[in-house]
């Protein structure tokens, strides 16, 4: 890609970012509590072995807790020998974290809330019952020769002292990560920056975050999190999940390569075949305008921009198609111009008169306004009246 398909002022207002970035992607956990979303042990390890060819860090592979067959698919994801590491949620109880040990996974994701509201309307405790119940689930898990990351749902609608004082515990007791959750994607980047630079000020544990959508901002608050000492980033395949869904992996990773420069690993050629997979197994359309891996996400109708495309694609495209495993794609419309029937024609080598054309763009033009789109069939059988029309009016002039 050349320096011009992306903006200048990234280079000059871009923000420091943390020399290791840990993507950890939680398609098969997260993911799947979207509301009727369910993935067999079979979609599960095909997500996986996806996930680990593209070269993603991390998997989160499922919550063993929910159920036998849950348990099941994450012991056989973790019995794939996967480049990734291989995590699982878990409560801070004991039976959560004995499931999550007999998966064999690399790491457990405790995780408890923190937050006034759910300390007193979910978990029914107190503050300082939430202190005993993470430290000793974190010793639990370490002790059953996990590595432990400790996170607190609602951080950011807990008390930040409090949480800080959690985390400290927590690592003190054998915590090798901490995570901070915007469980209900409530924060703004500048709410997310506040709390990740507070709470590394009082640990020396890697930070890692869990963003949602609700407001639609939970890439800004990934960046937010990063620029500010955070190392590791929770995503989802087309940003899946809970209600809004989460950090979309490949606008994540899209965003460190394109826009600050950062090549993480992950194999960005692959992020569409992925997309498609990971739609079809959760039964849910992918949005055409979904960034990178929809289909309209290099798709182009309007007369003015096929014409400007199809002399150079980067006037209208930062990144080729092709770099994201995607293709582009020239729609004909209402919208339409000279520009593609004269492209879509020197491709058969057909030839035609200013008229002939000017009439084409006409009929694709009142044919787009009925019905949309205007497919390829359509277009060489408007083409075909156009000529035939032209072929008449001469016969009969002669």
């Amino acid at each position: 890609m050349t320096h011009e398909a992306i903006s200048p002022f990234n280079a000059i207002l871009r923000r420091s970012l943390p020399s290791n970035i840990t993507v950890y992607d939680s398609t098969l956990r997260d993911g799947e509590q979207m509301p009727g979303v369910r993935f067999n042990t079979e979609q599960k390890v095909a997500i996986a072995r996806k996930l680990d060819e593209i070269g993603i860090h991390q998997i989160e592979a499922g919550f063993p807790a929910v159920s036998a067959s849950e348990l099941r698919s994450v012991k056989t994801v973790s019995s794939l020998g996967l480049d990734a590491e291989i995590l699982c949620l878990a409560r801070t109880k004991e039976e959560d974290i004995d499931a999550a040990a007999r998966c064999d996974v690399d790491m457990v994701l405790l995780f408890i809330a923190t937050s006034d509201i759910h300390m007193r309307y979910k978990l029914k405790l107190s503050r300082d019952k939430v202190m005993e119940r993470a430290v000793w689930a974190t010793e639990y898990g370490r002790d059953h020769g996990m590595k432990v990351s400790m996170s607190t749902e609602d951080s950011t609608r807990s008390d930040l002292r409090f949480m800080q004082e959690l985390y400290r515990a927590c690592e003190n007791a054998g915590a090798c990560r901490i995570g901070i959750t915007d469980t209900l994607g409530c924060a703004t980047p500048e709410t997310i920056s506040c709390i990740v630079e507070e709470v590394r000020r009082e640990t020396s544990a890697p930070i890692s975050a869990h963003l949602h959508n609700d407001f639609g901002l939970a890439l800004p608050n990934s960046f937010a999190a990063l620029s500010s000492g955070a190392e590791a980033i929770a995503t989802t395949v087309g940003g899946l999940g809970e209600r809004a869904g989460n950090v979309s992996l490949e606008q994540l990773v899209m965003a460190l390569d394109s826009l600050y420069g950062r090549d993480i690993g992950i194999s960005k050629e692959g992020l569409t075949d992925l997309g498609e997979l990971v739609f079809e197994f959760a039964g849910v359309s992918m949005p055409a305008n979904q960034p990178w891996i929809g289909p309209n996400a290099f798709s182009h109708e309007s007369g003015i921009h096929v014409a400007a495309v199809l002399n150079c694609p980067m006037t209208y495209e930062s990144v080729p198609p092709e770099a994201v495993g995607n293709r582009r794609r020239l729609v004909l419309g209402k919208h339409s111009g000279t520009a593609i029937v004269l492209s879509r024609l020197g491709e058969r080598g057909v030839s035609a008169s200013q008229e002939e054309i000017c009439g084409i763009v006409r009929e694709i033009k009142r044919l787009g306004e009925k019905q949309g789109r205007v497919s390829d069939n359509e277009f060489w059988s408007i083409v075909d009246r156009m000529k035939s029309r032209s072929e008449n009016s001469g016969a009969a002039e002669d």
